[in-house]
């Protein structure tokens, strides 16, 4: 009985001594573990965002593995005074590749006695607001449109266009010179001009992510869902980005203090380039727009605002040699950057623009009526 009890004693002394072992290892790993992470956090970090851009690459991947479609973002005062012109463009298209969403001020709706087209009715946004030229509320009605059409699993890329645009091609050439593209087309350059950038922007917005250009963007899925999600460079927009007062205007308003510091900063020219430049996008956009505007540099006496507004085409203007001469355009120089963007689809050289502003409702029904636009397929 005795050597029975001391074997068993021996045998527990064994067990214990093996715990213990086994304890400091665990130990010992668990603290290794937790210096190796500590060293390498910065690497760890970058594994998982790339982790998280791979699933946004994966899910814009599986809306091009099925009926891939393009969201037309329009955003009007009141209604869509060419539907007929789109109306045109839409109806060849038989596969259904496209949807429409319109941001128009709040209670308006697309009902039948309020749009001449099929393809309108109904398709405003129900969350839109009032919109004010050079204020903030511009790139938060961008946004809404956004929100609402990237509840669409099936949109993979997202076009903004006025309620004053014409398309310049068919609807199938049209698809596919954006979808052969894997990037957005986001006319951007840096904005050396003193005046736009509010110093009060810094550090959240440095000078050097700071950029310019026109409004009418096509984003990608990625880059749309990059827009919806900010709340850093946003909120700065709309402390600090604001047009600068004029003088008709000051009845209205209390009269500025010093109204010659003011920066004339118009929020929609300036919001989708300068984030994307914060988030370090720019290598996956086309730095150019696919919307034609004419500016005019000597409407004006007053040389502030010369260039504010785009030129209005009217009823004698709508020419088919007007049309042929924007198809003709090639290329596009930036004259800040000393750059010329020379345009290109699928590789080879195209026309640079899809669609061109701003036409009045006349000269639009002009150009339709004399087949300058050869919309049908």
């Amino acid at each position: 009985m005795k050597q029975k009890s001391g074997g068993f004693r021996l045998k527990s002394t064994g067990h214990k001594w093996e715990g213990k072992v086994f304890a400091v290892l665990f130990m010992g790993l668990c603290v290794g573990s937790l210096v190796f992470m500590l060293s390498n956090y910065s690497e760890i970090n970058l594994i998982m965002a790339a982790g998280k851009e791979g699933n946004e690459k994966e899910r814009e991947d599986g809306v091009m593995g099925r009926r891939a479609k393009i969201a037309f973002l329009f955003i009007a005062r009141n209604r869509m005074p060419l539907d007929f012109v789109w109306d045109e463009f839409f109806r060849v298209e038989t596969e259904y590749r496209f949807s429409i969403f319109v941001h128009s001020r709040p209670g308006f709706m697309f009902s039948s006695s309020k749009t001449m087209s099929s393809y309108f009715l109904f398709r405003q946004v129900n969350n839109s607001i009032q919109v004010d030229w050079g204020g903030a509320s511009m790139i938060q009605a961008e946004r809404i449109l956004l929100e609402n059409a990237l509840m669409d699993p099936d949109n993979a890329r997202f076009v903004f266009l006025s309620d004053s645009c014409i398309p310049m091609y068919n609807f199938s050439y049209t698809y596919d010179y954006i979808m052969s593209s894997s990037t957005s087309f986001v006319d951007s350059f840096s904005d050396v001009k003193e005046g736009r950038y509010n110093p009060k922007m810094h550090p959240i917005i440095p000078v050097q992510h700071w950029r310019k250009g026109s409004q009418w963007a096509v984003l990608t899925r990625q880059h749309a869902t990059a827009i919806v999600k900010d709340n850093k460079v946003f909120p700065v927009f709309q402390l600090h980005c604001r047009r600068k007062s004029l003088p008709e205007f000051w009845r209205e308003k209390p009269l500025p203090a010093e109204p010659w510091k003011e920066h004339n900063c118009i929020p929609d020219e300036h919001y989708v380039q300068t984030l994307l430049a914060q988030q370090g996008l720019e290598g996956e956009i086309t730095r150019r727009s696919l919307t034609h505007s004419s500016w005019d540099l000597s409407g004006s006496k007053d040389r502030e605002r010369r260039g504010w507004h785009p030129v209005t085409y009217k009823f004698a203007d709508a020419t088919p040699e007007l049309v042929q001469s924007i198809k003709d355009i090639d290329n596009i120089y930036y004259e800040t950057e000393n750059r010329r963007e020379w345009c290109m689809s699928n590789e080879k050289p195209s026309p640079c623009f899809l669609f061109a502003r701003k036409f009045t409702r006349p000269a639009a029904l002009r150009l339709l009526n004399t087949s300058a636009l050869q919309l049908s397929n």
